[in-house]
C-alpha cells in the first residue's frame, strides 16, 4: 500500500539529515541549486498542495475520469522539471526541528484525505499535474512518496556537495 512506501522513503530523507546542523542544512552547495532544507521544504509543500488539491477534487460534483499515467517515471531525474512557484521553497533560514514539524503535518494531512475518500471517489476523479496532464486521484497517493524518492536523490547529492566543499 502507498502508505508504507511513503513512510519508508520519508524516513530514509529523514535519517539523510539526521546529525546535521541547522547552518548545514540552510547551506547551498550553490546558489542555483537548494539547500537540504529547501529540499525538505519543497517536499512538505507538494505534499501539502496535493492533498489540499485531491481533497478540493473530492467535493467536486463533476471530475473527469482519467487513466492512469506513468507516475514510476517521477523518479528518473534524467529530465529536470522546474517546481512550480506554489512549491518553490523558501531562502529563510528553517531549523529541522520546524522543518519536521511542517513534514508531519503535511504527511498526517495526506493520510487524512486518504482515509476520507472512497476507492470508488479516488478512481472516477481526476487532478491535473504539469507533467502528466489528468492523473486519477488514487494515484496522486503514491506518486507523493515517488517524488520524495526523485528528491531523496538530490538530498543526497547536495550533502554530499555541501560535505566536500567543507574540507
Amino acid at each position: 500500500m502507498f502508505n508504507e512506501n511513503n513512510a519508508k522513503i520519508r524516513n530514509q530523507v529523514l535519517q539523510a539529515v539526521e546529525g546535521k546542523t541547522d547552518e548545514q542544512l540552510n547551506l547551498k552547495p550553490s546558489e542555483s541549486e537548494w539547500s537540504p532544507i529547501q529540499i525538505l521544504d519543497h517536499l512538505q509543500l507538494m505534499e501539502k498542495i496535493i492533498a489540499k488539491g485531491v481533497s478540493q477534487e473530492l467535493q467536486k460534483e463533476e471530475s473527469k475520469k482519467a487513466i492512469k499515467k506513468p507516475i514510476a517515471l517521477t523518479v528518473s531525474r534524467s529530465f529536470k522539471v522546474e517546481a512550480p512557484s506554489h512549491v518553490t521553497p523558501t531562502n529563510d533560514f528553517i531549523t529541522l526541528k520546524e522543518m519536521k514539524k511542517r513534514l508531519n503535518a503535511s504527511h498526517n494531512l495526506l493520510y487524512e484525505v486518504y482515509a476520507h475518500a472512497s476507492r470508488e471517489q479516488l478512481e472516477k476523479k481526476s487532478m491535473n499535474h504539469p507533467v502528466f496532464g489528468k492523473v486519477p486521484l488514487v494515484q496522486w497517493f503514491p506518486f507523493v512518496g515517488l517524488h520524495e524518492k526523485r528528491h531523496f536523490k538530490q538530498l543526497q547529492e547536495t550533502l554530499r556537495k555541501n560535505d566536500e566543499g567543507n574540507r
